[in-house]
């Protein structure tokens, strides 16, 4: 499947909060959809799933315009819509009949869902008595019940520890595999970077940087390295490793400390990183590390966020 968002404008009274947007999200690779605080992105995803119509735009699924009833969605939103006081399985019962299942579909669902998120123990407790973590997971489940063919998750991440946002992201790449269309909206970079394929960074209400994570951080430039290297067996300390740096190459790198043994070094052009590596090995350094970096998605989302993307 293929969802496209063409040309996207919502307006709330005088705000205009999306202005022309548009972006594609594919089957088989997971998409990230960032932007900070009130930059649209709940906007975004009700208008995908019909909440909100759009002043002007279109929302196309396969060429053709969505309509609500031509796939069924799976939700998670940021704001939390449980009931607290009712058991857990109880209210996911309820919420599967509400979109169609039977009483036997819903309670199969549930409980097999209950046992893929690690609840099956907590079914019958009131939902205010778990873990703000937990609470999430029955929110995913929720999202989940009705085996949907488009999913939308608003900040997924919220209240989850690395264990339980490692379970989340096992999930969601098997959803992924069975080909359903995953779109992520989150401002945790970290979790996303990890996790998506496709990004795309919305920024005063339109697209300001969109495509493959891997490509974006390419076209960035590959000018600087990371350096650790050994001599006799050891590695060598960083103020001694800033001082060979600066004797071999005082014009070709300037050099930072990142740890104890540990220096980045920036290169005046991506050419010069080759001969480097061959200086060091002549002098008789032992090269333990020698890898370029690349900005991470947080450097990339604050920089195009902050001054406008400026490639790509």
């Amino acid at each position: 499947m293929q969802l496209e968002l063409k040309d996207i404008h919502k307006s709330f009274g005088d705000k205009h909060v999306l202005r022309g947007m548009s972006f594609t999200v594919n089957t088989g690779r997971a998409f990230g959809l960032l932007g900070r605080n009130g930059s649209g992105k709940t906007t975004t995803a009700r208008i995908i799933l019909d909440v909100f119509r759009p002043d002007q735009g279109e929302v196309l699924l396969d060429g053709k315009r969505l309509e609500s009833d031509q796939s069924r969605f799976g939700y998670l939103p940021e704001e939390k819509g449980l009931y607290p006081k009712l058991p857990i399985v109880d209210q996911l019962i309820y919420f599967g009949q509400l979109r169609g299942m039977t009483k036997r579909a819903a309670t199969e669902a549930a409980n097999h869902w209950l046992e893929v998120v690690e609840l099956s123990h907590e079914k019958t407790r009131k939902l205010e008595t778990l873990s703000k973590g937990n609470q999430q997971k029955v929110q995913l489940i929720c999202a989940l019940l009705t085996d949907p063919d488009i999913l939308i998750l608003d900040e997924p991440f919220s209240g989850l520890d690395p264990v339980n946002a490692r379970l989340l992201k096992t999930i969601v790449t098997e959803e992924v595999a069975k080909g359903k269309l995953v779109l992520f909206s989150s401002h945790q970079m970290a979790e996303v970077e990890t996790f998506c394929d496709d990004i795309a960074i919305l920024h005063d209400g339109t697209i300001a940087l969109s495509g493959r994570l891997s490509q974006i951080k390419r076209s960035y430039p590959q000018d600087k390295v990371e350096l650790r290297i050994l001599q006799d067996g050891r590695l060598v300390p960083q103020p001694e490793m800033l001082r060979i740096v600066s004797d071999l190459a005082p014009e070709r790198a300037l050099a930072e400390a990142v740890g104890d043994d540990l220096v980045s070094l920036k290169f005046q052009g991506e050419s010069e990183r080759r001969p480097f590596l061959t200086t060091l090995l002549n002098a008789g350094y032992d090269v333990d590390l020698y890898e370029v970096t690349v900005p991470s998605l947080a450097e990339i989302f604050v920089e195009t966020t902050t001054k406008g993307a400026s490639h790509g």
